[in-house]
């Protein structure tokens, strides 16, 4: 079939990319851990947004919920061309989207910086369109920006994290970084997909290399 007859290691151009659609994907009114939270805004004032692609989103998301001082997670697709993409069009190469999950973090809790250490610590970002045996451009390394001043620290973490891991023998970052565009929610049973309520044994493709990233060591509770 011509959906899936594209090299998925190649991210295509926005002129051979899918049509897409208009219709937004419904989004559930609560997260499947945190129950009394919702994962679409609004938010409550002074809560923050991050984006971030590691591979497969169902263990990515849990990373991060996982996290303290996170409020909410969900998963979906940014980076691509594709409106509104289903998972079978991500997956088809054909979107140039990442699976990505967004984060909702108190700054008094957890700092960005700290994120960016889960993520960093968290998978490989030196494999460039592919993540363990998960292989095509959707599982793709990527940070998508909401400011500068996000853009700064993820530029100096990975600078940070590069030395490190030039140090331990392993290869350059190909991790995208780019200002976030849109964030289209994934389908719903893909939301929290490893929660207890859901498939706490499914699978996780999620492996770091043991190499511990120098930044983002402060937390606080409250």
């Amino acid at each position: 079939m011509a959906l899936f007859g594209h090299d998925k290691s190649v991210l295509v151009d926005r002129e051979h990319a899918l049509p897409g659609r208009a219709n937004r994907m419904p989004v559930a009114e609560r997260h499947t851990v945190f129950t009394d939270r919702p994962i679409a805004p609004p938010f409550p004032e002074g809560l923050e947004t991050a984006v971030f692609g590691l591979g497969c989103f169902w263990g990515a998301e849990r990373l991060f919920w996982q996290t303290p001082g996170v409020f909410t997670t969900a998963v979906g697709y940014a980076g691509g061309h594709t409106p509104n993409p289903t998972y079978e069009e991500v997956c088809s190469g054909r979107t140039a989207h990442a699976e990505v999950v967004l984060v909702v973090f108190d700054p008094a809790r957890v700092s960005y910086d700290a994120l960016l250490k889960v993520f960093w610590e968290g998978h490989d970002p030196t494999q460039g369109m592919r993540q363990g045996n998960d292989v095509g451009s959707q599982y793709r390394s990527a940070v998508y920006v909401t400011s500068e001043a996000q853009r700064a620290a993820v530029e100096e973490s990975r600078a940070a994290y590069q030395a490190a891991l030039t140090r331990s023998g392993h290869g350059e970052i190909t991790t995208e970084v780019a200002p976030l565009g849109e964030f289209y929610y994934a389908e719903d049973y893909h939301q929290q997909y490893l929660s207890d309520a859901k498939n706490p044994n499914g699978y996780c493709g999620l492996g770091g290399t043991g190499v511990s990233c120098p930044i983002g060591l402060q937390t606080t509770e409250g």
